[in-house]
């Protein structure tokens, strides 16, 4: 049975968001990964681009796989075995730099992510099974510099944060937060106390903490666009997989 989608201009720019260049980019990424190598013994049924295209469908839809076999023309089982082959391969690379450590500005935050499997969630704030997803991003482009592995829903975003390996990534750049990260190194809000009031300089650091803060929050907003990252059925490494190549793809669209 032949399929409906493939790697064509109309496909790419209506299923993934992402403009045919910056798709063709992404192929050279999972090749240049071994992609296109054997999967399992067996030569595939679809040509590499068809396979990223698969992948990037399944992410930017939340189709199951058995939706998905038919669109492809191939068997759900084809489906599960290209997912579990090129997902970890679209893992995000760093994001450029300014030349200047001086000029670099980073914002971190967290957000829930439903997900499943329960062995990577907890019953959390938004009355559903998620996992805490830590991303960084960079204040002047946007783009996502870095994503910690998911922790359960529950925990705090400070306690996240320290047993991530993004300290690390970040050491050596100024990186600002929410005030959940008090204690945590980051540059956070003024914190007001009982009866201390901030002054007047302390509420407009504020104000501008938030202004620029919000593009995190931006960034989130537009990762969610893929909507693996609403439900995520995966087990295992799964989300992480997931979280990854979201912010690849995210950032592919993003950069002019």
């Amino acid at each position: 049975m032949g399929g409906v989608l493939r790697a064509e201009v109309l496909w790419v720019e209506t299923f993934t968001g992402l403009r045919f260049e910056r798709f063709a980019k992404l192929v050279k990424v999972v090749r240049e990964r071994g992609g296109d190598g054997p999967g399992g013994g067996r030569p595939w049924c679809l040509p590499l681009a068809d396979r990223v295209l698969l992948v990037a469908v399944y992410y930017r839809t939340n189709l199951t796989m058995r939706q998905l076999a038919p669109l492809f023309g191939i068997s759900p089982a084809t489906v599960c075995r290209v997912i579990n082959k090129l997902g970890p391969l679209l893992a995000l690379e760093p994001a450029p730099r300014p030349v200047a450590d001086v000029d670099r500005l980073w914002i971190v935050d967290g957000t829930l992510i439903p997900v499943r499997d329960r062995t990577v969630a907890a019953s959390s704030r938004n009355y559903r099974f998620s996992a805490n997803v830590q991303v960084i991003i960079d204040a002047e482009s946007r783009l996502v510099v870095a994503s910690a592995r998911p922790a359960p829903g529950n925990k705090a975003d400070a306690h996240v944060w320290r047993d991530s390996d993004l300290p690390v990534t970040a050491a050596g750049t100024t990186v600002i937060a929410d005030g959940a990260y008090l204690s945590t190194g980051l540059i956070v809000p003024h914190r007001r106390r009982a009866g201390r009031p901030l002054l007047r300089g302390q509420e407009e650091d504020n104000a501008e903490h938030r202004r620029v803060r919000a593009r995190v929050e931006h960034t989130f907003a537009r990762m969610k666009n893929w909507k693996i990252l609403r439900d995520c059925r995966q087990k295992g490494n799964g989300l992480h997989h997931a979280v990854q190549a979201v912010a690849t793809m995210h950032n592919l669209a993003t950069t002019r």
